[in-house]
């Protein structure tokens, strides 16, 4: 029976929190940060009156839903030095991490924007506020209350997804892993111990939204 390698096990856990703490959560909460105002102003767009702009908000959903993340980073990363536009391995990652959140939260957005009763619009317009102000004031919280879970699922993902910038060279938690797992040659202990780590991260996360909700829930009318 192959028995652990302890010593290699917790010799290499620091490395990978170390990767974790300076490349994973720092690139997942900036592109999320980035991402979420792109949702934001692609949700309007959608349902703005005008046909062009709900026409691009929807081509811009539905190719970045539609094509795998994997795809979009390689194009940002490898295709756009081919046209002249040449990007470092962290912006590229937050570029195409952010591109593709904007496309995922926008309709999370839209739809818990579209679940604020119409009443909350006509009580805003018989006070005198216009348009934006009812939007900024009163339905956006409103709606932001909505969205928390659903938001809070795509950020986890955005987590464990920005694995993928490793595949560009950008030092994070798996990128640590791999190049440990490279040296020592123990690539189920290793990918097993980053994979732990992961979820103790998702984790708290995940424990971190629950506290949010119930924070939230606090202020809505029972």
């Amino acid at each position: 029976m192959i028995q652990p390698d302890w010593e290699l096990f917790f010799g290499s856990f620091w490395p990978m929190v170390d990767g974790a703490v300076r490349g994973t959560i720092p690139l997942a909460l900036t592109s999320f940060a980035i991402g979420l105002v792109l949702a934001l102003v692609l949700a309007l767009m959608r349902l703005s009156p005008k046909r062009w702009l709900s026409a691009i908000a929807r081509g811009y959903i539905s190719i970045v839903r539609g094509t795998p993340l994997l795809v979009q980073l390689f194009v940002i990363f490898y295709g756009l030095p081919s046209i002249g536009m040449l990007i470092d391995p962290w912006p590229s990652a937050i570029v195409a991490f952010s591109i593709n959140v904007g496309g995922y939260a926008a309709e999370v957005i839209r739809a818990a924007i579209l679940s604020v009763p119409k009443g909350q619009w006509e009580a805003a317009y018989m006070i005198g506020m216009s348009n934006n102000r009812a939007l900024t004031r009163i339905i956006l919280p409103q709606a932001a209350r909505v969205s928390v879970p659903p938001l809070s699922n795509t950020f986890i993902s955005l987590v464990k997804d920005s694995s993928l910038a490793s595949l560009i060279l950008v030092t994070d938690l798996f990128r640590e892993a791999q190049q440990i797992a490279s040296f020592s040659n123990e690539f189920m202990l290793i990918y097993l111990e980053a994979a732990l780590i992961y979820w103790v991260i998702c984790l708290v996360l995940s424990t971190g939204q629950g506290f949010l909700e119930k924070r939230l829930d606090r202020y809505v009318a029972r």
